[in-house]
């Protein structure tokens, strides 16, 4: 396709003003009619709201410094081990997807046995099985308890999503690699998952997405991130519908800045695939 031809395509694939104002419109009144559910609902029950004690719980100010409030340090934990479990999560995926792909029958038994097992039983069973039974065998913390439990069972589904985007990849890419005298890592490393980084990228942000959500789960073993601290403070104040609105305001926010950041790395892989 010349440059002519795409910009013609993206000229058409382009919404118009009126169609984007449009779109806006309806997102604004979708939202006010949410917010009116809930403030009726409230209402119905005769809960009074009490917004004003919010913020105190996210921020202060001390002299003029910026203080992080219970929901901003829980934020920290969450973000800290959210951040962890991905990489291991990701780095695990990408080992057993190509066990799986491995011309070995044991490194092909041990993929599938993994896979099979966490793929099949709930990620809180996994999470109580490593705290309370594995981790006292090795003496884990309960912060590494909560980070392998949330990257073994991500990195299953990180693997399947590895291995489809190596699969995408043309046999001719590794005949080539082959022809040239590339070995399996260096055809990997140099060939093979460049290219499937465009086919992966999507599905495994979505995976991170869901790994930020999962990690609510490990308030459950008494670590104080976003939700275990927002429990603490509605047990305190009682301030039940506005904290947990606050709470899952935090996480659309989280998982929002991750897809949009995303789809940013997403136009530069099409631009430099176009430019090749």
């Amino acid at each position: 396709m010349n440059a002519c031809d795409r910009l013609v395509s993206e000229i058409g694939t382009r919404p118009s003003r009126k169609q984007f104002l449009f779109d806006w419109l309806r997102l604004v009144a979708t939202a006010g009619m949410l917010v009116w559910l809930i403030y009726a609902s409230g209402a119905g029950l005769g809960y009074n709201w009490q917004w004003y004690r919010v913020p105190r719980y996210l921020y202060t100010f001390s002299e003029g410094h910026f203080l992080a409030g219970p929901l901003l340090k829980g934020l920290g934990v969450t973000l800290k081990i959210s951040a962890v479990s991905l990489v291991l999560s990701s780095l695990l995926g990408l080992v057993t997807a190509i066990c799986r792909l491995s011309e070995s029958f044991a490194a092909r038994a041990i993929a599938r046995t993994y896979l099979e097992l966490i793929r099949n039983t709930p990620l809180l069973v996994q999470l109580f099985f490593i705290y309370f039974v594995f981790s006292p065998m090795v003496d884990l913390s309960r912060f590494s308890s909560a980070v392998l439990a949330l990257s073994l069972f991500e990195g299953a589904y990180a693997s399947e999503i590895i291995r489809a985007g190596i699969l995408a990849i043309p046999r001719g890419q590794w005949e080539a690699a082959d022809s040239i005298g590339l070995g399996r890592f260096r055809t990997y490393r140099h060939v093979v998952l460049p290219q499937a980084l465009r086919h992966m990228t999507p599905p495994l942000v979505s995976q991170a997405v869901s790994l930020i959500k999962d990690s609510a789960l490990v308030s459950t073993i008494a670590i104080y991130d976003l939700t275990m601290k927002g429990q603490e403070i509605i047990a305190e104040t009682y301030l039940v519908f506005e904290l947990w609105f606050t709470i899952a305001a935090i996480y659309l926010i989280l998982t929002l800045s991750l897809s949009l950041a995303t789809q940013a790395v997403e136009k530069r892989l099409a631009l430099a695939g176009r430019g090749g």
